[in-house]
This record gives structure tokens, sequence and C-alpha cells, in this order.
């Protein structure tokens, strides 16, 4: 018998780090913990059509540093700096409305993606953009996967809808696979996201994993 691992998780400190890092933090776990949270979701919400792939949170002390890796820096950075600025000050203007401690130092920066035609939250969101625009979900998946496939070091992809397909009355799952996705090998580098398409008959939900390859030890 076993139980469907998280990708992400199941590779914590093998091969992945974690996306909240805190160091000689005050003992305040609690209130560190739900604005993490907090900030994590409001990000989310807001910059949904920016291309996100990651958002890093790190704390020191009083101090705040937020990392976004996204495809489009540019989109978020804004002439001479304002978009970045702005959204500075709507986060802190989110912390004092959600009543979370403010650091006395706070930091945003964006970095752009390294590889974004193989980063599985950029892709879901991709295709999240098709289903929404009504294209038929099967030409999505097919060409979404076909896509991948042909990108340098993608050696597997598996993508996975589930909901009311086509507009169906009953739910269902549908799922396409290209060549290898070794779940339960630790030294796989797997990319995995979920994401959500809002469609007029209801929400239908995607999966996908991408195996990069094996990494070893650099010695």
């Amino acid at each position: 018998m076993s139980k469907t691992v998280h990708p992400y998780a199941h590779r914590l400190v093998t091969l992945r780090d974690w996306k909240s890092r805190w160091f000689k933090v005050p003992k305040k776990f609690k209130e560190n913990l739900k604005g993490d949270v907090l900030i994590r979701e409001y990000l989310q919400k807001k910059l949904r059509g920016f291309y996100v792939s990651l958002i890093e949170v790190e704390r020191r002390g009083e101090s705040l540093r937020l990392i976004l890796r996204t495809s489009r820096p540019g989109t978020l950075i804004g002439r001479e700096g304002l978009g970045t600025a702005k959204l500075k000050n709507d986060l802190l203007q989110f912390m004092a409305k959600s009543k979370l401690p403010i650091p006395k130092d706070f930091k945003l920066e964006i970095v752009e993606t390294q590889n974004p035609d193989a980063d599985a939250a950029i892709l879901a969101y991709n295709i999240a953009e098709g289903l929404e625009k009504r294209l038929p979900f099967r030409r999505v998946l097919k060409q979404a996967a076909e896509k991948i496939m042909s990108v340098r070091g993608v050696e597997g992809v598996r993508i996975q809808l589930s909901g009311r397909l086509g507009g169906a009355e009953i739910a269902r799952s549908e799922q396409i696979k290209r060549g290898s996705i070794p779940l339960q090998t630790i030294r796989a580098d797997i990319s995995f996201a979920r994401e959500r398409a809002s469609l007029p008959y209801g929400d239908l939900g995607i999966k996908i994993w991408i195996y990069k390859g094996e990494i070893f030890n650099k010695k």
C-alpha cells in the first residue's frame, strides 16, 4: 500500500530547498507562518497573468525579503521600477490590513526564470488560459505535451485535467503522457504544479508533471 506524495515535498533537502527560509527569527512561529501563507495567497491572486512560477520568502531577524520568479520580469518591474514600487506599497497595505507584523526592512526582488519552457507552473497557467478561451481540451492537452517534449532537457511529461470536461454533466478526468515520469526516484528532477481554469460551467483542475532527467552529486 502506498500514498501519493507531493513531488516537491518528496525531494526537499535532497534536490529542493524550502520556499520559506527563516534565519535568527524571533520566536513568533505562529505569526510568521500565518504571514507567509497570507502573503503567498495574496500574491498568487494579484499576480495571476504575470507568469509567476515561484514565490520565495526569506526572514532574517526583523527583515523580510520576497523573491518572485517570473518569465516576464519587465511587465512586473514596469517603467523605471514603478511596478515594483506599487506592488511593494500594496503588500505593506495588505499586511497592515491583515494585522500582520510589518518588518523594519522589507525587500522585494523580481528574478527571471531560467527556463520558462520547462517550468510546470508557467505551463499550467498557459493550459488554463487555453481552456478559458474555450479551446477544445484534447487539442490543448496534445499541443502542450508536444511543445514541452520539444524543449531540450525534458525527458517526460504528464498532464491531467479533472472536472466537467467539455461541459459534460458528469465530471471526469483525462490525462496525456509522453516519455517517462519516475515519481519514486528521489534524484529525478520533477517540476510539478497545480492550476485552476475558471469556466462558465465550473472549474477545471490542472496537474502537470515535467521530468528533466536525474541529478547526481557534483563529486
